[in-house]
């Protein structure tokens, strides 16, 4: 990265978002942490100019608010503030059955999961493409491999995202911008929020750190971009499902979610 440049991580203000930050920190990447609650990120911000050498600028917004993204990429517009790392982390899933999960919610979920995404890049895309090393981080979920009953909103955004992602890999390839694909499975829980050791629970055995998941990204990001599933299990169940027949995955998928 040039010292002049930034990357731009949403959803800083804890777990996976804390992570990207505290490893580009130790990168020496100045940094712009974006999230939803003011005190968290501040706090956060400070924690991590006081231990690098680093320019840190905190941006409370609300993504999943229709238009926020372009209205965040004008403001780093004015103020003179480059990007050349975007990592589109913020999000969030619900569970339950469609009907019963109000309107509102879910449509600000999708607003998050995608929208906010999608208007990111596009605004943020001119002003990297003029800067030397640009490269863009999509935090999926191996959940947008499959259809999943009780979660059937949240896996249709992380689909979405998946595919969106994946294509404009592609695209943006001849134009010297990396774009990495991120499909964690169920991540480690902290015994203190996003410090502290894990959390004993049922899915030890196939849980990452958040630490793991970035070191992975960060690796793939530096081979040129590409996809990103990280954990062998996970890279064996999203394998396995090409093989069983797509109507049977979701009957399948609604006995373990209700188990």
């Amino acid at each position: 990265m040039k010292n002049d440049g930034y990357a731009l991580i949403t959803g800083a203000s804890r777990g996976l978002g804390m992570a990207f930050a505290r490893a580009l920190a130790e990168r020496h990447c100045n940094l712009v942490l974006v999230a939803r609650s003011p005190e968290p990120l501040r706090a956060f911000a400070n924690e991590l100019r006081r231990a690098h050498p680093v320019s840190v600028v905190s941006i409370q917004v609300d993504l999943s608010i229709a238009g926020a993204g372009q209205i965040l990429a004008e403001q780093l517009s004015r103020g003179g503030i480059p990007i050349e790392l975007l990592v589109n982390n913020a999000g969030f899933g619900l569970r339950g059955e469609f009907r019963a999960n109000s309107l509102s919610r879910q449509l600000e979920m999708l607003r998050l999961n995608n929208q906010a995404i999608v208007e990111l890049i596009y605004s943020l895309l001119p002003g990297m493409l003029e800067r030397g090393q640009k490269g863009i981080i999509n935090i999926s979920s191996t959940a947008g491999f499959q259809p999943i009953p009780f979660a059937s909103a949240y896996s249709a955004t992380k689909a979405f995202l998946t595919t969106f992602s994946l294509a404009l890999e592609q695209e943006l390839r001849s134009v010297g911008v990396s774009v990495v694909t991120v499909c964690p499975g169920r991540l480690h829980k902290k015994q203190n929020g996003d410090s502290g050791q894990p959390v004993k629970e049922k899915w030890a055995g196939i849980c990452q750190s958040t630490e793991q998941v970035v070191d992975e990204t960060l690796r793939v990001l530096a081979n040129g971009g590409g996809l990103a599933v990280p954990g062998a299990i996970n890279k064996f169940s999203v394998f396995a499902q090409r093989l069983i027949p797509r109507r049977i995955v979701p009957r399948l998928v609604a006995k373990l979610s209700k188990a």
